[in-house]
């Protein structure tokens, strides 16, 4: 799941899909945008968000940051602390049955509901015999989309609930976009950003081995994630506040491309994945396909390990897992801090004396020299212009025109 907060501006997000991330990642890079990062790898997750565990923050207002990301539960009032009041908010939803079948091959050791089980089907069976809401880490296994918004997912369904929390996130998010549907989503967020094509090209990141749950993995049991159709109405049921916010907001995802147009949509995701499947050629090895962590030789690019499935990742040059590339950014931006060496990953930006030093980046047609923005118009990947302003971009420029 994902929480996104994006000023005219700025961006925000948590608990975000890792291919989304690090292209929120990569965007920012590129515009020398600052990034609200936290202390360690994760803002505290599980626990509601705290604006203090954002590294350089000192109080409300006193310094300007672009982009918030890591893993965080939603937490409002603490995020306004960071992030300008004309903050826009997007987020990703899942299906509540995939995303428990996620949860359960990453957090299977993890999550005590789950590490009782012998498999996903033997919990939905029966889940209050595993589940107890008292222990930590089982948020993983119950309405895990409401618990992430900031709310309680452990609340009996009602519809008056139901419609008050739908009533929440409308209040807050004005985008709400489909993981299933992800290429379709990325169209609409970048017209929703007035963001060049390329700013939303991305190869998934983190996704899992997929093989049956007889296998083994160093010595243990692959989780047995198989369901029949009951189990996964059941499983629908047990998630009840999770289920009624994806029908909820899948539904008007689909009214959002309608009013996109759907003849429009079409052209537009074909063009995307010409563009993936163009710069996967270029970037990646193994013709652009996921491979085992073991299988790519350079250590720093490979994908953290947690639990018993298998993260996969990319035999590449120029790219960086989640983890790796936070630590680039916070390096950067913290330039006298001690950090992990990186790789040899430069990406044209140096520091120096504190100041960053960029090179020309010909894909945005946008300069960045000694920390001072020296702004063209923004160009699509075809090279056309973007005919409405960049709302990421726009405060920026308008502070470095006051400079």
């Amino acid at each position: 799941q994902t929480l996104i907060s994006f000023k005219m501006n700025k961006i925000k997000f948590s608990s975000l899909d890792s291919t989304v991330l690090n292209m929120l990642y990569r965007f920012g890079e590129e515009r020398n945008l600052r990034f609200a990062l936290p202390l360690g790898y994760q803002l505290r997750y599980p626990l509601p968000f705290n604006a203090h565990r954002v590294k350089g923050y000192r109080g409300p207002r006193a310094m300007e940051f672009h982009i918030m990301g890591n893993h965080m539960r939603f937490n409002k009032p603490e995020v306004e602390k960071v992030m300008p009041a004309d903050t826009f908010y997007f987020s990703i939803i899942r299906d509540p049955v995939a995303l428990a079948e996620s949860s359960f091959a990453y957090y299977k050791e993890v999550a005590p509901a789950f590490r009782k089980a012998k498999g996903l089907g033997d919990f939905v069976d029966d889940p209050n015999k595993y589940y107890d809401p008292r222990l930590c880490n089982n948020h993983y296994a119950r309405n895990l989309l409401w618990f992430d918004f900031g709310m309680d997912n452990n609340a009996n369904f009602s519809v008056e609930l139901a419609q008050y929390g739908e009533a929440m996130i409308r209040q807050t998010f004005r985008l709400i976009l489909v993981s299933q549907y992800f290429d379709e989503s990325m169209i609409l967020l970048r017209h929703a950003l007035c963001w060049p094509l390329d700013a939303v090209v991305s190869f998934s990141l983190n996704a899992r081995q997929q093989k049956s749950g007889t296998g083994r993995s160093q010595g243990k049991m692959l989780p047995n994630l198989s369901l029949t159709d009951r189990q996964r109405e059941k499983l629908r049921q047990w998630n009840a506040l999770d289920w009624y916010l994806y029908k909820t907001f899948n539904r008007t995802f689909w009214e959002d491309i309608d009013k996109f147009g759907r003849a429009q949509m079409e052209q537009e995701v074909a063009l995307l994945r010409m563009r993936r499947e163009i710069l996967g050629r270029v970037c990646l090895k193994d013709g652009g396909k996921p491979v085992e962590a073991y299988r790519i030789r350079d250590k720093n690019i490979r994908p953290f390990q947690s639990g018993v499935v298998k993260i996969l990742g990319y035999e590449l040059q120029m790219i960086r897992p989640e983890i790796q590339y936070k630590d680039l950014l916070d390096s950067k931006q913290f330039p006298r801090a001690v950090q992990p060496q990186l790789g040899q990953q430069g990406q044209g930006l140096l520091a120096a004396g504190g100041a960053f030093v960029r090179h020309d980046s010909s894909r945005t047609g946008e300069k960045m020299m000694m920390g001072e923005a020296e702004m063209e118009r923004e160009r699509d990947w075809d090279g056309s212009r973007i005919m409405k302003s960049n709302q990421t971009l726009k405060g920026v420029r308008e502070k470095e025109r006051l400079r």
